[in-house]
Protein backbone atom coordinates (compact mmCIF):
# COMPACT_ATOMS: atom_id res chain seq x y z
CA UNK A 1 0.00 0.00 0.00
CA UNK A 2 1.33 3.53 -1.35
CA UNK A 3 0.94 6.20 1.22
CA UNK A 4 1.87 9.78 0.62
CA UNK A 5 1.99 11.88 3.87
CA UNK A 6 1.55 15.54 4.44
CA UNK A 7 0.75 18.51 6.28
CA UNK A 8 4.33 18.03 8.49
CA UNK A 9 7.13 20.49 7.95
CA UNK A 10 9.78 17.58 7.24
CA UNK A 11 11.47 14.89 8.69
CA UNK A 12 13.72 14.47 10.05
CA UNK A 13 15.24 16.64 13.03
CA UNK A 14 12.59 19.29 11.97
CA UNK A 15 10.83 21.53 15.12
CA UNK A 16 7.24 20.89 16.28
CA UNK A 17 5.26 18.44 17.73
CA UNK A 18 3.29 17.53 14.30
CA UNK A 19 6.75 16.53 12.90
CA UNK A 20 8.10 14.66 16.10
CA UNK A 21 4.74 12.72 15.29
CA UNK A 22 5.75 12.14 12.30
CA UNK A 23 9.70 11.01 13.02
CA UNK A 24 8.45 8.29 14.98
CA UNK A 25 5.68 7.03 12.93
CA UNK A 26 6.52 6.03 9.63
CA UNK A 27 9.67 4.64 9.89
CA UNK A 28 7.89 1.90 11.98
CA UNK A 29 5.23 1.95 9.41
CA UNK A 30 7.59 1.41 6.48
CA UNK A 31 9.50 -1.14 8.49
CA UNK A 32 5.87 -2.78 8.38
CA UNK A 33 5.68 -3.21 4.41
CA UNK A 34 4.25 0.12 3.76
CA UNK A 35 5.75 2.52 0.90
CA UNK A 36 5.41 5.63 3.05
CA UNK A 37 6.92 9.17 1.15
CA UNK A 38 6.74 11.74 3.63
CA UNK A 39 6.44 15.06 1.11
CA UNK A 40 8.43 17.66 2.67
CA UNK A 41 8.80 21.82 2.63
CA UNK A 42 11.84 22.36 1.12
CA UNK A 43 12.32 25.41 3.37
CA UNK A 44 13.00 23.70 6.06
CA UNK A 45 15.12 20.96 4.99
CA UNK A 46 17.19 22.89 2.29
CA UNK A 47 20.78 21.37 3.86
CA UNK A 48 18.81 17.85 3.77
CA UNK A 49 19.26 16.00 -0.01
CA UNK A 50 18.41 12.71 1.27
CA UNK A 51 15.91 11.09 -0.77
CA UNK A 52 15.03 8.19 2.28
CA UNK A 53 15.43 8.19 5.85
CA UNK A 54 14.53 4.86 7.62
CA UNK A 55 12.73 3.39 5.06
CA UNK A 56 10.83 6.40 4.55
CA UNK A 57 10.78 8.25 1.15
CA UNK A 58 11.15 12.21 1.21
CA UNK A 59 9.95 14.15 -1.29
CA UNK A 60 10.64 17.83 -0.98
CA UNK A 61 8.30 20.38 -2.23
CA UNK A 62 8.62 23.79 -3.52
CA UNK A 63 6.98 26.20 -0.76
CA UNK A 64 6.70 29.48 0.14
CA UNK A 65 8.13 29.88 3.81
CA UNK A 66 4.74 32.17 4.91
CA UNK A 67 3.19 31.22 7.90
CA UNK A 68 0.02 32.34 6.31
CA UNK A 69 0.06 30.43 3.19
CA UNK A 70 2.72 28.08 3.33
CA UNK A 71 0.81 24.77 4.54
CA UNK A 72 -2.03 24.97 2.44
CA UNK A 73 0.07 25.26 -0.46
CA UNK A 74 2.29 22.53 0.22
CA UNK A 75 -0.20 20.23 1.18
CA UNK A 76 -2.07 20.92 -2.27
CA UNK A 77 1.15 19.98 -4.05
CA UNK A 78 1.85 17.22 -2.32
CA UNK A 79 -1.49 16.09 -2.83
CA UNK A 80 -1.48 16.50 -6.98
CA UNK A 81 2.39 14.39 -6.16
CA UNK A 82 0.43 11.65 -4.42
CA UNK A 83 -2.09 11.70 -7.31
CA UNK A 84 0.96 11.65 -9.91
CA UNK A 85 2.30 8.96 -8.11
CA UNK A 86 -0.81 6.79 -8.10
CA UNK A 87 -1.04 7.42 -4.34
CA UNK A 88 -3.64 4.47 -2.49
CA UNK A 89 -3.65 6.72 0.69
CA UNK A 90 -2.84 10.57 1.30
CA UNK A 91 -2.25 11.34 5.24
CA UNK A 92 -2.93 15.13 5.70
CA UNK A 93 -1.59 15.94 9.49
CA UNK A 94 -3.28 18.77 11.23
CA UNK A 95 -6.21 21.05 10.83
CA UNK A 96 -5.18 24.10 8.48
CA UNK A 97 -3.87 21.37 5.59
CA UNK A 98 -7.08 19.51 5.92
CA UNK A 99 -8.36 21.79 3.43
CA UNK A 100 -6.69 19.75 0.64
CA UNK A 101 -9.02 17.13 1.87
CA UNK A 102 -11.79 17.55 -1.02
CA UNK A 103 -9.02 17.89 -3.47
CA UNK A 104 -8.05 14.45 -2.95
CA UNK A 105 -11.46 12.89 -2.65
CA UNK A 106 -11.99 14.47 -6.11
CA UNK A 107 -8.64 13.24 -7.39
CA UNK A 108 -10.20 9.85 -6.34
CA UNK A 109 -7.36 9.38 -3.76
CA UNK A 110 -8.76 7.32 0.41
CA UNK A 111 -7.90 10.50 2.77
CA UNK A 112 -6.81 9.56 6.29
CA UNK A 113 -6.83 12.92 8.58
CA UNK A 114 -5.17 13.38 11.44
CA UNK A 115 -6.34 16.48 13.60
CA UNK A 116 -3.88 17.39 16.31
CA UNK A 117 -5.92 19.85 17.99
CA UNK A 118 -7.65 23.33 17.82
CA UNK A 119 -4.47 25.25 15.73
CA UNK A 120 -6.72 28.02 15.37
CA UNK A 121 -7.07 28.63 18.85
CA UNK A 122 -3.37 29.27 18.67
CA UNK A 123 -2.35 33.48 19.59
CA UNK A 124 -0.65 34.32 16.45
CA UNK A 125 -3.68 33.86 14.14
CA UNK A 126 -5.72 36.70 13.02
CA UNK A 127 -9.62 36.51 12.68
CA UNK A 128 -9.25 35.78 8.94
CA UNK A 129 -6.42 33.17 9.22
CA UNK A 130 -8.43 31.37 12.62
CA UNK A 131 -12.18 31.19 10.36
CA UNK A 132 -9.80 29.57 7.19
CA UNK A 133 -8.27 27.16 9.33
CA UNK A 134 -11.20 26.05 11.16
CA UNK A 135 -12.88 25.71 7.36
CA UNK A 136 -10.07 23.17 7.29
CA UNK A 137 -10.58 21.44 10.33
CA UNK A 138 -14.26 21.23 9.13
CA UNK A 139 -13.47 19.79 5.64
CA UNK A 140 -11.64 17.37 7.27
CA UNK A 141 -13.62 15.81 9.77
CA UNK A 142 -16.69 16.05 6.67
CA UNK A 143 -15.00 14.62 4.38
CA UNK A 144 -11.80 12.46 5.45
CA UNK A 145 -12.20 8.64 5.20
CA UNK A 146 -10.98 8.80 8.22
CA UNK A 147 -10.19 10.57 11.18
CA UNK A 148 -7.76 10.05 13.72
CA UNK A 149 -7.87 12.42 16.93
CA UNK A 150 -4.53 12.19 19.56
CA UNK A 151 -7.00 12.90 22.83
CA UNK A 152 -10.38 11.96 23.76
CA UNK A 153 -10.98 15.84 23.89
CA UNK A 154 -10.32 16.29 20.57
CA UNK A 155 -12.52 13.46 19.37
CA UNK A 156 -15.56 15.07 21.53
CA UNK A 157 -15.22 18.55 19.81
CA UNK A 158 -15.43 17.20 16.14
CA UNK A 159 -18.31 14.96 17.34
CA UNK A 160 -20.03 18.40 19.24
CA UNK A 161 -19.21 20.26 16.61
CA UNK A 162 -20.03 18.31 13.41
CA UNK A 163 -21.29 15.30 14.24
CA UNK A 164 -18.27 13.41 12.87
CA UNK A 165 -18.40 10.06 14.86
CA UNK A 166 -18.16 6.99 12.42
CA UNK A 167 -14.21 5.86 11.87
CA UNK A 168 -13.03 8.40 14.07
CA UNK A 169 -10.05 6.62 15.76
CA UNK A 170 -8.46 7.39 19.13
CA UNK A 171 -4.90 7.12 18.52
CA UNK A 172 -2.63 9.01 21.08
CA UNK A 173 0.46 10.67 20.61
CA UNK A 174 4.04 8.35 21.27
CA UNK A 175 6.90 8.40 23.19
CA UNK A 176 10.11 6.78 22.26
CA UNK A 177 12.49 5.24 25.06
CA UNK A 178 14.79 7.70 27.17
CA UNK A 179 18.43 7.79 26.80
CA UNK A 180 19.49 8.73 29.66
CA UNK A 181 22.51 10.65 29.69
CA UNK A 182 25.19 13.34 30.53
CA UNK A 183 27.42 16.49 28.35
CA UNK A 184 29.96 17.65 30.71
CA UNK A 185 30.96 19.83 27.84
CA UNK A 186 27.58 21.06 26.46
CA UNK A 187 26.67 21.88 29.99
CA UNK A 188 29.64 23.73 30.66
CA UNK A 189 28.71 25.77 27.68
CA UNK A 190 25.46 26.91 28.85
CA UNK A 191 26.61 27.70 32.78
CA UNK A 192 24.52 24.73 33.84
CA UNK A 193 24.80 21.71 36.46
CA UNK A 194 22.96 18.81 36.84
CA UNK A 195 19.79 18.86 39.08
CA UNK A 196 20.03 22.47 39.27
CA UNK A 197 17.90 23.73 36.49
CA UNK A 198 14.24 23.90 35.30
CA UNK A 199 13.47 22.93 31.88
CA UNK A 200 10.64 24.78 29.50
CA UNK A 201 10.83 23.11 26.22
CA UNK A 202 8.66 24.39 23.00
CA UNK A 203 8.16 26.92 20.17
CA UNK A 204 8.98 30.08 21.32
CA UNK A 205 5.25 31.43 20.78
CA UNK A 206 2.21 33.39 22.47
CA UNK A 207 0.34 29.62 23.53
CA UNK A 208 2.81 28.35 25.12
CA UNK A 209 3.27 30.91 27.74
CA UNK A 210 6.77 30.49 28.21
CA UNK A 211 6.94 34.20 29.45
CA UNK A 212 4.86 33.04 32.34
CA UNK A 213 7.13 30.32 33.05
CA UNK A 214 10.05 33.14 33.59
CA UNK A 215 7.68 35.27 35.78
CA UNK A 216 7.09 32.03 38.07
CA UNK A 217 10.77 31.07 38.01
CA UNK A 218 11.66 34.75 39.49
CA UNK A 219 8.91 35.47 41.56
CA UNK A 220 9.66 32.18 43.21
CA UNK A 221 13.06 33.45 43.83
CA UNK A 222 14.73 30.10 42.61
CA UNK A 223 17.70 31.84 41.32
CA UNK A 224 18.71 32.51 45.08
CA UNK A 225 18.73 28.91 45.72
CA UNK A 226 20.73 28.13 42.94
CA UNK A 227 18.85 26.96 40.35
CA UNK A 228 18.83 28.05 36.57
CA UNK A 229 15.89 28.30 33.99
CA UNK A 230 16.02 26.72 30.55
CA UNK A 231 14.40 27.50 28.03
CA UNK A 232 14.95 24.90 24.76
CA UNK A 233 13.30 25.74 21.92
CA UNK A 234 12.73 28.55 19.21
CA UNK A 235 10.61 30.37 16.88
CA UNK A 236 9.87 29.28 13.49
CA UNK A 237 9.31 32.77 12.42
CA UNK A 238 10.79 35.17 14.34
CA UNK A 239 8.26 38.21 15.40
CA UNK A 240 7.45 40.46 18.35
CA UNK A 241 7.04 37.82 20.59
CA UNK A 242 9.95 35.90 19.65
CA UNK A 243 11.70 38.84 20.36
CA UNK A 244 10.34 39.60 23.41
CA UNK A 245 10.88 36.71 25.06
CA UNK A 246 14.51 36.02 24.36
CA UNK A 247 15.02 39.59 25.81
CA UNK A 248 13.08 38.80 28.84
CA UNK A 249 14.75 35.63 29.06
CA UNK A 250 18.12 37.51 28.57
CA UNK A 251 17.29 40.37 31.47
CA UNK A 252 15.93 37.34 34.23
CA UNK A 253 19.37 35.09 33.42
CA UNK A 254 17.97 32.34 31.82
CA UNK A 255 18.75 30.23 29.78
CA UNK A 256 18.63 30.13 25.65
CA UNK A 257 19.62 27.01 23.93
CA UNK A 258 17.84 27.56 20.79
CA UNK A 259 16.52 24.47 18.68
CA UNK A 260 18.41 21.22 20.46
CA UNK A 261 18.25 17.68 19.30
CA UNK A 262 19.49 14.39 19.87
CA UNK A 263 22.33 13.69 22.60
CA UNK A 264 22.33 17.79 23.79
CA UNK A 265 18.08 17.28 24.40
CA UNK A 266 18.24 13.74 26.02
CA UNK A 267 21.17 15.42 27.97
CA UNK A 268 18.92 18.37 29.10
CA UNK A 269 15.57 15.73 29.80
CA UNK A 270 17.80 13.43 32.00
CA UNK A 271 19.43 15.90 34.07
CA UNK A 272 16.72 18.37 34.92
CA UNK A 273 15.20 18.72 38.67
CA UNK A 274 11.88 19.87 37.12
CA UNK A 275 9.99 20.17 34.17
CA UNK A 276 7.13 23.04 33.20
CA UNK A 277 4.49 23.56 30.31
CA UNK A 278 2.24 26.57 30.72
CA UNK A 279 0.48 26.48 28.31
CA UNK A 280 -2.48 27.46 26.89
CA UNK A 281 -3.40 24.95 24.18
CA UNK A 282 -1.93 21.76 23.41
CA UNK A 283 -3.19 18.65 21.37
CA UNK A 284 -1.46 16.30 23.08
CA UNK A 285 2.17 17.52 24.23
CA UNK A 286 4.78 15.30 23.24
CA UNK A 287 7.31 17.59 25.00
CA UNK A 288 4.91 16.62 28.31
CA UNK A 289 5.46 12.69 27.85
CA UNK A 290 9.35 12.81 26.91
CA UNK A 291 9.60 14.98 30.19
CA UNK A 292 7.53 11.88 31.56
CA UNK A 293 9.54 9.77 29.79
CA UNK A 294 12.52 10.52 32.14
CA UNK A 295 10.80 10.75 35.19
CA UNK A 296 10.73 13.93 35.64
CA UNK A 297 9.25 16.27 38.01
CA UNK A 298 6.16 18.35 36.00
CA UNK A 299 4.25 21.45 36.67
CA UNK A 300 1.42 22.05 33.70
CA UNK A 301 -1.13 24.12 32.93
CA UNK A 302 -4.62 22.45 33.91
CA UNK A 303 -5.69 23.12 30.11
CA UNK A 304 -7.67 19.74 29.06
CA UNK A 305 -5.35 18.07 26.55
CA UNK A 306 -2.64 18.33 29.70
CA UNK A 307 -5.27 17.03 32.30
CA UNK A 308 -6.40 14.68 30.33
CA UNK A 309 -2.84 12.59 30.60
CA UNK A 310 -3.85 11.84 34.20
CA UNK A 311 -1.44 13.57 36.56
CA UNK A 312 -1.66 14.18 40.23
CA UNK A 313 -3.41 17.23 41.26
CA UNK A 314 -0.53 18.89 42.56
CA UNK A 315 0.98 18.81 39.53
CA UNK A 316 -1.45 21.10 37.78
CA UNK A 317 -1.98 25.45 38.01
CA UNK A 318 -4.41 27.45 36.43
CA UNK A 319 -3.21 28.46 33.00
CA UNK A 320 -1.91 31.93 33.48
CA UNK A 321 -2.04 31.95 37.06
CA UNK A 322 1.72 32.86 37.94
CA UNK A 323 1.44 32.50 41.64
CA UNK A 324 0.31 29.13 41.47
CA UNK A 325 2.81 28.60 39.04
CA UNK A 326 5.41 29.72 41.34
CA UNK A 327 4.31 27.94 44.29
CA UNK A 328 4.29 24.40 42.38
CA UNK A 329 7.78 24.98 41.30
CA UNK A 330 8.87 25.88 44.78
CA UNK A 331 7.03 22.72 45.84
CA UNK A 332 8.96 20.54 43.20
CA UNK A 333 12.28 22.12 44.09
CA UNK A 334 12.10 21.70 47.37
CA UNK A 335 11.45 17.96 47.06
CA UNK A 336 14.51 15.63 47.09
CA UNK A 337 14.07 15.21 43.49
CA UNK A 338 12.76 12.19 43.45
CA UNK A 339 12.77 10.41 39.83
CA UNK A 340 8.86 9.39 39.01
CA UNK A 341 7.54 6.69 37.67
CA UNK A 342 4.30 7.32 35.05
CA UNK A 343 2.56 4.72 33.15
CA UNK A 344 3.24 5.45 29.61
CA UNK A 345 2.04 2.09 28.10
CA UNK A 346 -0.86 4.20 26.32
CA UNK A 347 2.13 5.86 24.32
CA UNK A 348 4.29 3.38 22.89
CA UNK A 349 4.68 4.12 19.58
CA UNK A 350 4.92 0.21 18.57
CA UNK A 351 1.05 0.03 19.26
CA UNK A 352 0.37 3.04 17.92
CA UNK A 353 2.08 2.05 14.73
CA UNK A 354 -0.25 -0.72 14.53
CA UNK A 355 -3.16 1.22 15.64
CA UNK A 356 -2.59 3.19 12.65
CA UNK A 357 -2.01 0.41 10.07
CA UNK A 358 -5.24 -0.96 11.16
CA UNK A 359 -6.70 2.13 9.68
CA UNK A 360 -4.89 1.86 7.22
CA UNK A 361 -6.85 -1.40 6.21
CA UNK A 362 -9.96 -0.07 7.02
CA UNK A 363 -10.85 0.30 3.50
Amino acid sequence: MKIFVTGTRGIPGVMGGVETHCENLYPRLAAMGYDITVVRRDSYVADDKRTEWNGVKLLDVATPRKKAFEAIIHTVRAVIAARRDSADVVHIHAVGPSLAVPLAKILGMRVVMTNHGPDYERAKWGHMARTIIKLGESWGSRFSDDVIVISDTIRGNIGRRYGRTRRVHLIYNGVPAPEVCADDAYFSSLGIEPQRYVLGMSRFVPEKNLHHLIEAFDRAGLAAKGYRLVLAGDADFDDDYSRSLKRMAREHDAVLTGFVRGHKLHALLSQAACFCLPSSHEGLPIALLEAMSYRLPVVVSDIPANAEVGLPAADYFPVGDIDTLSSRLSDKLGSSHTRIDYDLSKYDWDTIARQVAAVYGNS
